[in-house]
């Protein structure tokens, strides 16, 4: 089935790549022409859904969520009473919320026997309507380590080994290791401490490449951060830099100028209500935030956003307003940052065909009204959602079969 949307403007996906009085056309689950309306609907044989005040984008791609939390207080005890087929409720509806606001990929860190992935298979059945989703299964940690309650303890080569093949198995996208402590784990290591040695988290890497699968590094102190660089992973989620003892931080010209030269990816997972968290980190702990990822720009660092998705108060219908951080926070344009949210952000994910508009690539299309370019708010007035062709939210009346 052909879909012909037409717009005041098409943001193609790359920064600078603006088509004014544009039009995409859609073939089933392909883009199969952008370009100028004129020219699009002269190869067009369905009538055009038109939309003239808005913007045409790629769907956004979130790049760190936890799909199996509510993010309500009180989530973690919720999803330690919940069986499986109540978690798999939560994460297909979860991932619908995400999807309706305009994120058409997922990248989900951490769940409980690859949930995730028993959704993932099933929307790509076409069984249930939702967004592209690569998950982890159970991140590795040491026994009663960050996130234990997920099932991927480890202790020992073999035991690393053998969680990487289960989980490869389960047919993850990606490994998580849980290089530093968390501070939702009570019996955890703090943030800021290592919970593997180099030669560990080498292992994990190289295991990881057997089965070709990149490995995403949950590190928050400078000493995780800088085992993990040295190990090779692909992405390091949050890198607060933490000090030694968890006092001030630890901030390394000479690492982060390695993970430039690696093209490591930084996901610094920073939630919608940012400013609410900034209340609750007090004032000169969000400043310092904002300064670390600042600094890690002036080296060349690579970003991909996320929000952590799931924690209390990152829910899953406000991406619009996590990516708002970079913008007023950080001080980022909003075309950098929209940059960052898709064509970017497919390609520190690894995949292809996503993030962008264009002929042969998968039909991930997001209808604003406005220019998100001059009102970054217009990134919450979503007018269309496709889902690999399928429509999704709000306007679906207007294109079902």
């Amino acid at each position: 089935m052909q879909r012909l949307i037409t717009a005041g403007q098409v943001l193609v996906g790359p920064a600078g790549e603006r088509i004014p009085d544009g039009a995409v056309l859609v073939d089933d689950d392909t883009i199969t022409a952008v370009g100028p309306r004129a020219e699009v609907e002269a190869q067009a044989g369905a009538e055009a859904v038109r939309h003239s005040a808005a913007t045409v984008l790629p769907g956004l791609i979130n790049g760190h969520v936890h799909l199996v939390w509510d993010a309500g207080f009180g989530m973690l005890d919720r999803y330690q009473e919940a069986g499986d087929e109540q978690l798999l409720l939560g994460i297909a509806g979860r991932a619908q919320q995400a999807l309706r606001a305009g994120v058409t990929t997922l990248r989900d860190l951490g769940d409980r026997g690859g949930l995730v992935l028993r959704v993932r298979d099933s929307i790509d059945r076409g069984e249930i309507t939702g967004p592209r989703l690569l998950g982890s299964g159970p991140p590795l940690t040491p026994p009663k380590g960050h996130c234990w309650f997920f099932g991927g303890e480890v202790d020992g080569p073999e035991a690393i080994r053998d969680r990487i093949r289960r989980n490869a198995e389960l047919g993850a996208d990606v490994i998580k290791v849980m290089a530093s402590g968390g501070q939702m784990t009570r019996e955890s290591a703090p943030t800021w401490q290592n919970q593997f040695d180099g030669d560990e988290l080498a292992l994990v890497v190289k295991t990881a490449a057997e089965y070709e699968l990149p490995v995403a590094a949950h590190a928050h102190g400078t000493d995780a951060i800088v085992a993990a660089v040295e190990a090779g992973v692909d992405t390091l989620e949050h890198c607060s830099w933490q000090a030694t003892g968890g006092e001030g931080a630890d901030l390394r010209d000479d690492v982060a100028r390695e993970i430039a030269r690696r093209g490591i990816t930084v996901c610094h997972a920073y939630p919608p209500d940012w400013a609410g968290f900034a209340r609750i980190t007090g004032e000169a702990g969000a400043r310092a935030a904002v300064e670390r990822v600042r600094w890690m720009d002036e080296f060349g660092v690579r970003f991909v956003p996320g929000t952590d998705g799931g924690l209390p108060t990152s829910v899953f219908d406000n991406y619009a307003g996590a990516l708002n951080y970079y913008v007023e926070a950080v001080g980022w344009s909003a075309e950098r940052v929209l940059d960052m949210a898709t064509t970017g952000a497919a390609q520190a994910l690894g995949l292809t065909g996503v993030g962008r508009l264009a002929p042969g690539c998968a039909a991930d299309v997001l209808a604003l009204d406005g220019d998100p370019l001059a009102d970054f708010a217009a990134l919450h007035r979503q007018r269309l959602v496709l889902a690999r062709g399928r429509a999704v939210a709000p306007d679906a009346q207007l294109l079902s079969e």
